[in-house]
C-alpha cells in the first residue's frame, strides 16, 4: 500500500476510538482559589459607557 492510500482498517479503528465515551472522569467542579487583579487607566464611568457601546450594535 502506498503513501496516502486509503485503508478501510484505520479508518475504522478511528472511528472505533472516536466514538467511545470515557466516563471515568470526576464531573464534579474543581473550587479554585485565589486573586485576579486588572489595572486600567479607564475610570468605571469610562468603561461602562464603552460596555453600552458595544451592546448597542
Amino acid at each position: 500500500m502506498s503513501m496516502g492510500a486509503y485503508d478501510e482498517e484505520e479508518h475504522e479503528r478511528r472511528e472505533r476510538k472516536n466514538s467511545s465515551v470515557d466516563a471515568s472522569f470526576d464531573d464534579e467542579r474543581t473550587e479554585y482559589r485565589g486573586s485576579v487583579e486588572f489595572e486600567s487607566a479607564e475610570s468605571t464611568d469610562e468603561l461602562l459607557d464603552q460596555f453600552k457601546e458595544i451592546q448597542s450594535d
